[in-house]
């Protein structure tokens, strides 16, 4: 099937009246279908990343065990980290550093409020919410990041794969970070309140 495919494209591209557009992995993408929506996800992660970096804040100051507030303190300087590659990111693509509204994040930091409004302070109940909260944040972020790195593979992007790649692994690592503070107590004195 390969060969039929190159045979046809061959005669496809003598022939005067048709043209084909096939961007090589190695090859400048800027122009393609593909290349566009990878940069449109960009732009909603990055905008993702900069509200969640403003909501950490508040998780921190909600969180009653002082393992779970430098758990959210350190997930704070880690995003500010990763608004920064994102930016390189953009950089390297010679794209725009631009912010597109991400419903997803919107959604999953409404909740986090929620959570806070919904519970009483200084209660196991509240931190063993607020990990939840976190947690639903990290494995959206997991997911895109993931895709993101395929996506920059696939275009021959290298670099900028690298850069998320780092970023995947440090999202996977604070989402490991969160379930041993949920599984070491706050569950169950979340239970017995």
């Amino acid at each position: 099937m390969a060969t039929t495919a190159k045979s046809g494209a061959k005669i496809a591209a003598k022939s005067s009246s048709v043209s084909i557009s096939t961007p090589s992995k190695t090859g400048k993408m800027e122009d393609s279908e593909f290349h566009k929506f990878f940069v449109d996800e960009l732009k909603d992660i990055y905008w993702a990343e900069k509200h969640l970096v403003k909501a950490l804040p508040k998780m921190v100051k909600a969180a009653t065990n002082p393992e779970l507030a430098n758990a959210f303190q350190k997930h704070t300087e880690e995003t500010n980290t990763h608004i920064g590659t994102l930016e390189r990111v953009f950089q390297l693509l010679d794209e725009k550093v631009q912010a597109k509204k991400c419903d997803a994040m919107e959604g999953l930091l409404k909740e986090a409020d929620s959570i806070i409004a919904d519970t009483d302070a200084g209660t196991q109940i509240r931190d063993a919410g607020l990990i939840l909260a976190a947690q639903k944040v990290e494995h959206y972020e997991i997911a895109t990041y993931g895709t993101l790195v395929v996506f920059a593979g696939n275009m021959g992007h290298t670099k900028v794969a690298e850069l998320l790649q780092f970023t995947l692994d440090n999202e996977k690592a604070t989402d490991v970070a969160l379930t041993q503070v949920a599984e070491g107590f706050i569950n169950q004195q979340a239970a017995a309140e």
